[in-house]
């Protein structure tokens, strides 16, 4: 298989952000803001009756689609991203990316994609670049 720039990168789609696991993650990342785990918090906000997914777990979600494509989260070599909204418990999502370049080196092809996080019927609420390295006989 060619990598060309403007290739589309299979997406990825999360049928639907889970409020216990969201609980789970405060716990586990010893995260204390109320918005992951309690409705009433976020209401008090005024940012609605639903919980805030951790931004850590949507980065997660479109590296999960990056490292898929590329045969492997250990592929990654480098991310960065910016967040333009929240995830609500409940919603639908899809990771996606475009490659924008590639450089060959000489230990593989250096792949640099545009990657994105969407609510399916929303708003993007996630963008960002990752650059993968991949084998020169990439298939």
């Amino acid at each position: 298989m060619s990598i060309e720039e403007g290739q589309s990168l299979p997406s990825r789609i999360v049928e639907r952000v889970d409020p216990e696991k969201m609980k789970l993650l405060s716990a586990l990342m010893r995260d204390p803001n109320p918005i992951h785990f309690d409705r009433g918090a976020v209401a008090q906000l005024g940012m609605g009756d639903k919980t805030v997914n951790q931004g850590p777990s949507n980065m997660a979600y479109v590296l999960s689609m990056l490292g898929q494509w590329a045969g492997g989260s250990d592929r990654i070599i480098h991310y960065r991203f910016r967040f333009l909204g929240n995830v609500f418990e409940g919603d639908r999502l899809e990771a996606s990316g475009i490659v924008i370049s590639v450089r060959e080196r000489n230990d593989g092809l250096e792949v640099d994609c545009s990657l994105s996080l969407s609510v399916v019927g929303g708003t993007e609420v996630l963008t960002g670049t990752g650059t993968v390295l991949l084998p020169k006989d990439f298939a």
